[in-house]
């Protein structure tokens, strides 16, 4: 006997609810993507028409000046390896503490967790301050060293809470009895079952930390003081203050042609900043959606 199968109509209060979603989503979507849309066009465009409004949709007048200037300064490219050697050692570091740490706070059996994770929580609302920070970074002896962007910050306790919720709630207690019964240690329940069924907590902390040392620039600014230590961000600032100080000093029309350029390489200084930002979170995504709404369920 044959069956036929209708499919249901949807209801016009679904479909103007669907619509309205598909509405906002894709006007949510335009007004995050058209900014950085505008400042791709306006980095190679004539900043002339740019300040007077012609430049919306297309670009106009091209020329890539701003970017030769920026790419022939050989401190972008030392600036590059330090960012790249700072983000990669500083983020593989705060992995290395923030999981363990996290693992051993979502331990029920550890009697002390609510009054370390008391600790930790407590530093998210007090500190010492700048100047007592400065101190013991020169009392250390990290000042003015690369090792002080590394290790400043080994431990984010926003990305602590999250990964140690995620361990709370999906890892279930049962497979831990289950590996103490083969004889598995923690270290050896850690290390082959929490953290590879931990893939989308991990992409997520790791997403977190990666930015924040690719784009931390008060650290550098404020410790730093040998200019081949200089991260990206920091170079970049000071390319882009010095071409803000020609045109500002340059008398006449040449002031105008000076200011012109400066724009540009203005824009092209975010291009650059964020372009490897940008080509990498493509990749995490899927794993950054579930971690984030996983690690978040409850507090």
């Amino acid at each position: 006997m044959n069956r036929k199968i209708h499919r249901k109509k949807a209801d016009p209060a679904d479909r103007i609810y669907y619509f309205l979603v598909a509405f906002l989503s894709a006007a949510a979507f335009l007004i995050v993507a058209y900014p950085l849309y505008f400042i791709i066009i306006a980095s190679f465009s004539d900043s002339t028409l740019v300040n007077q409004g012609q430049v919306l949709f297309l670009p106009k007048g091209i020329s890539f000046y701003g970017y030769q200037q920026i790419f022939e300064n050989e401190q972008i490219w030392n600036g590059y390896k330090n960012t790249i050697l700072y983000t990669a050692a500083g983020t593989a570091l705060n992995l290395a503490v923030t999981l363990p740490a996290a693992y051993v706070l979502s331990r029920k059996q550890f009697r002390l967790r609510k009054p370390v994770m008391f600790l930790f929580v407590f530093t998210m609302y007090f500190s010492g301050g700048m100047i007592p920070t400065y101190m013991l970074v020169k009392d250390l002896h990290l000042l003015d060293t690369p090792w002080i962007l590394i290790l400043m910050g080994a431990v984010n306790v926003y990305n602590l809470i999250i990964t140690r919720t995620f361990f709370e709630n999906s890892i279930p207690d049962e497979l831990y009895e289950a590996a103490c019964l083969d004889g598995c240690s923690h270290f050896r329940y850690f290390r082959s079952i929490v953290i590879p069924l931990s893939k989308a907590v991990i992409a997520v902390i790791t997403l977190y930390y990666l930015v924040g040392h690719w784009n931390d620039f008060f650290n550098p600014l404020l410790y730093i003081n040998t200019d081949s230590y200089q991260p990206l961000q920091i170079i970049l600032r000071n390319i882009l203050l010095s071409n803000q100080a020609m045109a500002g000093v340059t008398g006449g029309g040449a002031s105008g042609y000076a200011q012109q350029y400066a724009d540009q390489i203005k824009f092209g200084v975010i291009i650059v900043s964020t372009l490897p930002v940008l080509c990498i979170y493509p990749f995490i995504q899927k794993y950054f959606e579930k971690g984030v709404m996983i690690g978040a369920v409850k507090g």
